[in-house]
């Protein structure tokens, strides 16, 4: 048996919770129920014998690190020794080493069974008005972090080929799923080099995040005939940007409208990855819709591009809302900007392949739970999450923090309304088509650039002098 009592779990459990607002009652707060984590507690086997970093406090300290812009494991251990001692209970030590330890215990099912759930039941109580036309809109794109030069690490996560042995970081690929409020319900990780380690080749192992029903927005990167085929035959549409390997000839197929038209086609080969019987219970052709959509406004690098759609029917999907809707597909770049530069998932600190997975589904869990600020925030000033801050919500969660760890009552859940105001006055400006230079201004440093490795380097100062 675990020393902490049931009582002392319920609390620390409390405890995680308030850190994000997680009032019972709110519709869209309540993210992180106590049922909820408990329950994933035990059926994950997240307990041990210890008095101080239990399962729960472990997470709690995790999610504040990497929300914090310190984000170091010593800032993390202060902050939750003062906690201790603040509330008469048992301090903890002051070194780190515990609490790194610890935060190996964690489970890495844990992690990311609380980020599928978190992302899929904020998706599931959001109001009809943040769909698109009824249907559940879930965007998919891919970017790379890097993480410590670490033996480990490079064996797991190899640098790219074009770098030289001892000059580079190790990278890994990762595709998320966003959804219309901006949540993540699922993730993919994986080496960036090699054979099958494409974006579409790991967004193919999140077949269970995709639900019939759902409409799958996505770059050209994910355009090809068995995706799309495999994602209808599970009743997924999808709404991607045509490859630029196929030409599209609006002469050809049948005519819906002014560059508007159905085309069949036809199956390839079979490609080396998929086996036969796959192959076989795929069709022989696809109806596949294609709308050509031009770029009027000026300063846009694209001046036209072709949508190619499952969505068939013209009157209920019109080609203009197919158009606005491939333009929504920007929001996937903007949330991954919140994830890799605001909240820091762009450079990982851990030195094991096994904790990097960790810090990234921290990450998302984190992200999430901002999120459920977000769309409270939204719900009661009736305005689009989108409109909102992400960084805004995140400075206020955490300044509300420390306030919401010792209220209690009615004070708790006064301080919730007060940040729920403050996340709703955080609201992005209206900047229609606005054209910004990709350059910058400030500039860097002048230091040279590391040529060779570092003991390399270290050893021709050390001769020199």
């Amino acid at each position: 048996m675990p020393h902490s009592t049931a009582r002392g779990s319920a609390r620390q459990i409390e405890t995680l919770r308030a850190q994000f607002a997680q009032a019972e009652g709110l519709p869209f707060a309540d993210l992180l129920t106590a049922e909820r984590l408990q329950r994933a507690l035990d059926e994950e086997d997240a307990t041990w014998r210890e008095s101080t970093w239990t399962p729960v406090r472990t997470l709690g300290a995790f999610l504040s690190q990497v929300a914090s812009p310190d984000g170091s494991c010593r800032r993390t251990v202060d902050r939750v020794l003062a906690w201790l001692v603040s509330q008469g209970e048992t301090p903890c030590s002051p070194k780190t080493d515990p609490y790194c330890k610890a935060r190996q215990r964690l489970p890495e099912a844990l992690l990311r069974r609380l980020v599928r759930e978190t992302g899929t039941d904020l998706h599931g109580r959001s109001p009809v008005a943040w769909l698109w036309k009824g249907r559940r809109v879930k965007v998919a794109d891919g970017t790379t972090v890097s993480m410590p030069d670490t033996p480990a690490n490079q064996a797991a996560y190899p640098q790219p080929a074009s770098q030289k042995p001892g000059l580079g970081f190790p990278i890994a690929r990762l595709v998320v799923f966003c959804l219309a409020c901006g949540t993540a319900v699922g993730a993919a990780l994986g080496r960036y080099p090699g054979k099958q380690q494409g974006e579409n080749s790991l967004l193919r192992t999140l077949e269970r995040d995709l639900e019939p029903g759902d409409v799958l927005l996505a770059d050209r990167y994910y355009s090809g005939w068995f995706d799309i085929a495999w994602r209808r035959q599970r009743g997924v549409d999808s709404v991607v940007r045509l490859h630029q390997a196929r030409r599209c000839d609006m002469r050809r197929g049948r005519r819906l409208g002014k560059d508007d038209h159905v085309v069949a086609w036809a199956k390839p080969a079979r490609p080396d990855w998929m086996d036969e019987a796959t192959y076989r219970s795929l069709p022989g052709e696809l109806a596949i819709r294609e709308v050509r959509v031009q770029v009027r406004q000026p300063g846009f690098r694209t001046r036209g591009y072709v949508v190619a759609t499952t969505l068939l029917d013209a009157v209920a999907y019109p080609a203009r809302e197919l158009g606005v809707l491939y333009r929504l597909r920007w929001h996937a770049e903007l949330d991954l900007r919140s994830l890799k530069s605001t909240l820091g998932l762009d450079v990982l600190r851990c030195k094991s392949p096994e904790m990097v997975r960790k810090e990234v589904w921290v990450h998302l869990l984190g992200y999430n739970l901002i999120r459920g600020v977000m769309a409270q925030a939204a719900e009661e000033l009736e305005c689009d999450p989108r409109g909102l801050s992400f960084k805004g919500a995140l400075q206020a969660t955490m300044a509300f923090a420390e306030r919401l760890l010792v209220a209690e009552g009615e004070r708790f859940a006064e301080l919730c309304d007060w940040l729920v105001l403050t996340v709703g006055a955080n609201q992005v400006g209206d900047r229609p088509d606005r054209v910004e230079p990709r350059v910058r201004k400030r500039r860097p440093k002048a230091y040279p650039l590391l040529t060779k490795p570092r003991s390399e380097a270290r050893k021709t100062l050390q001769q020199g002098c």
